[in-house]
């Protein structure tokens, strides 16, 4: 099975600069993406619960179509004045990779997503983060689907979990399913789509 890539961005843009920046997302940062072919769904979030304030979800064909001559020709010292203006007024924490488990879903529409981020792992870490998630979310009527991201950083794996709900849920999890990995987690938000 080939798996699906994504790109996951969580942005915290200041106060004041709140107007300009949902504007530039919605008019060209989210169409210039899914121009780029590879590019299956870009999905907007407002944080209910933590920090960053803003998230974006793009699902990919795969990962290599982050490395594409098409998204390369939009991105990075190519990006528009735009986006480099807005890009250099925000922080910007931004992860992309594979997505490991099941490996074949995509984005839809939720009432809520809970994103979990598991830091500096390593890469046999998978199937313990998997035995988390499925403990804590699968089965739940509320739950979707979720899945588990993996991208490779200078300390190790990061593994995220991307849960899609059709109603919200308790924010509180039962960290022992996740045995030797708790230790890693330092992100649990909630989010409500854009």
């Amino acid at each position: 099975m080939n798996h699906k890539g994504y790109l996951l961005v969580m942005m915290q843009a200041p106060p004041a600069f709140e107007d300009e920046f949902n504007a530039w997302y919605d008019a060209e940062h989210i169409p210039e993406r899914l121009a780029v072919p590879g590019f299956e769904t870009g999905l907007r979030y407002v944080c209910l619960s933590g920090s960053p304030r803003f998230l974006a979800m793009y699902d990919t064909q795969s990962p290599e179509v982050l490395a594409s001559p098409e998204y390369l020709r939009v991105s990075f010292e190519k990006a528009s004045p735009w986006t480099k203006r807005v890009t250099s007024r925000v922080k910007v924490d931004r992860s992309a990779g594979v997505q490991i488990y099941p490996g074949h879903l995509v984005t839809g529409r939720a009432t809520r997503v809970v994103l979990l981020r598991f830091r500096g792992l390593q890469a046999n870490a998978s199937e313990q983060i998997i035995a988390g998630m499925r403990s804590n979310y699968e089965g739940l009527s509320e739950t979707i689907q979720w899945r588990v991201l993996s991208n490779e950083s200078p300390d190790g794996v990061d593994f995220f979990g991307f849960v899609e709900l059709r109603a919200p849920i308790s924010e509180q999890i039962n960290l022992a399913p996740f045995g030797g990995c708790a230790h890693a987690l330092d992100l649990l938000n909630t989010y409500s789509p854009y």
